[in-house]
């Protein structure tokens, strides 16, 4: 028998990272404010270390879906593995070339892009294990995060891309 109902259980366990951080913010102010002013340099750490924790905490909730969906993806080693039920594959996060939302098909994929010759990897957002993208797309290079998490939660019916690998060379610099 549990003390709280699965919806509440499940929703705490989505915003751990926030309430972590809030705790440890707590602590922090109570060092700063509470028993003298030795504590308050850790207190003021602890402070700075739980805004940080709340603020990658709201991020990844905002990122975590249902994890209900078809398929699982693992994400080892900057390799990203999809095994779904019609489809499936594996994608390096060296060689993806472009990620984008498709908004298209429901529910929504990234579609992992590595190169023009290879096809592209569709993952479903909601697919078991799909919060570990997050860390992997945090990787990649001038990803803007909060784009990302915008995009993910509109509710248009398109196609957008999230994020584009830049040439290794600017078109100047190329002779031909």
């Amino acid at each position: 028998m549990s003390f709280l109902r699965q919806g509440a259980r499940d929703q705490l366990w989505r915003w751990r990272e926030a309430i972590i951080g809030g705790g440890l913010m707590l602590f922090g102010l109570w060092l700063v404010a509470g028993p003298g002013f030795l504590l308050a340099v850790p207190g003021y750490a602890a402070l700075a270390g739980g805004a940080a924790l709340i603020w990658l905490g709201v991020q990844r909730a905002r990122f975590r879906g249902a994890g209900d969906g078809a398929g699982a993806v693992q994400v080892v080693e900057g390799q990203i593995a999809y095994f779904g039920p019609l489809t499936g594959g594996t994608v390096s996060l060296r060689e993806l070339q472009r990620l984008s939302l498709d908004r298209q098909m429901f529910p929504a994929h990234w579609r992992l892009e590595p190169r023009d010759d290879e096809t592209p990897l569709l993952i479903p957002v909601n697919a078991a294990g799909s919060e570990a993208l997050f860390d992997a797309f945090a990787a990649l290079p001038g990803l803007r995060t909060e784009r990302m998490l915008f995009e993910l939660r509109k509710t248009r019916h398109d196609a957008v891309v999230i994020w584009e690998r830049a040439p290794l060379r600017p078109a100047h610099v190329l002779l031909h």
